[in-house]
């Protein structure tokens, strides 16, 4: 399996950037249970995550409008079930960039198959979405198509799959299966350009999204385990039967780095995102069994710089607890009992 990896990862190394729908995070490798439904309880303990991310700081434009430095954030729970050998999960985002906002909520639950040293968890995926729009500057003030203050929810779906042994893990995932319509209201307007009633002809489609990671613990010594890690992020338009859906080269990006653990409290690690960033990620635990996180990343905007800002940053918030046991032990049978 290890070689079937190395080979993926190789193979996307020359891959070109995407315009993604969706959220990114530099945490994305303590961070399973947002890209992948079947994460949920893998690990066999209780995670909860709390992520805030400032992407491009103070972005702004010279005719004075809002803000446009995407605001994000995160809650994230993975409990493992142990009767079912499964594990529910759940994922909560709000996501502002300009004038468009977009609240979203994601129930999982995760199938575990013990896989040789490992498990395989075999995720599904249920997700209600909440889209608004504010007003925008539009060229042609009656165009049908630019949508002012609407706002439209829908529910979608998604699956995946996710191996996690004591030194490897990887997962594949696709949200957005049923590809929901937004339909959201645009502006009728008199000669003034005043609003005089509304018609709902904007749309919003929401495209499959695909995620694939993987990362491997290296232990570099007694007190130190270094990780290499990667993920592939897809965006793929049109319908499954489209020709062109997975053949073009432009929907795919990806970002990968490697991080340095220290007795599993300290971290520090590097990343890099194809065609935008170069990023430090610093982290610390603490309390028992450094059972409570905090993380923070820098993303130094190294590429692409025209429409972008300096900067992001990042903030993680984690807590794990103890890994679960089963409440009923087996019993223990002994031949003094035996006549």
């Amino acid at each position: 399996m290890k070689g079937i990896v190395l080979a993926t990862l190789l193979a996307v190394a020359a891959v070109p950037a995407l315009a993604q729908q969706q959220p990114q995070f530099t945490h994305y490798g303590l961070n399973g249970m947002y890209l992948n439904p079947a994460y949920a309880g893998i690990k066999g303990q209780t995670e909860i995550n709390l992520i805030g991310r400032y992407q491009y700081l103070n972005l702004s434009n010279t005719l004075g409008d809002e803000n446009g430095s995407p605001r994000t954030g995160m809650l994230s729970a993975s409990v493992p079930i142990l009767p079912l050998h499964g594990g529910v999960g759940l994922a909560v985002y709000y996501d502002q960039a300009g004038v468009s906002k977009v609240t979203n909520t994601a129930l999982s639950y995760s199938q575990h198959i013990k896989l040789g040293s490992g498990q395989l968890g075999i995720g599904i995926q249920g997700t209600f979405t909440y889209l608004s729009k504010g007003s925008y500057r539009a060229i042609d003030q009656n165009d049908p198509f630019v949508p002012e203050s609407g706002s439209d929810r829908k529910f979608d779906a998604g699956a995946g799959l996710w191996y996690e042994s004591p030194k490897f893990y990887a997962g594949l995932s696709l949200n957005n299966l049923f590809r929901a319509t937004y339909t959201l209201q645009s502006a009728i307007r008199d000669a003034n350009g005043k609003i005089i009633g509304y018609q709902n002809t904007s749309q919003f489609l929401g495209e499959n999204h695909a995620y694939f990671t993987a990362g491997y613990n290296i232990e570099a010594s007694t007190s130190v385990t270094v990780t290499p890690m990667i993920l592939v992020k897809s965006v793929l338009p049109g319908s499954y039967d489209a020709a062109n859906k997975y053949d073009n080269q432009h929907n795919y990006s990806f970002e990968g780095g490697v991080r340095a653990t220290l007795n599993d409290q300290f971290w520090a690690g590097l990343n890099y995102r194809h065609e935008e960033s170069i990023s430090g990620l610093l982290g610390y635990g603490f309390g028992p069994d450094n059972r409570y996180r905090i993380g923070y990343a820098f993303d130094f905007i190294a590429f692409n710089q025209a429409a972008r800002a300096f900067s992001s940053h990042e903030i993680m918030l984690s807590l794990r607890l103890p890994k679960a046991v089963p409440l009923i032990r087996p019993a223990i049978r002994t031949p003094r009992y035996s006549f």
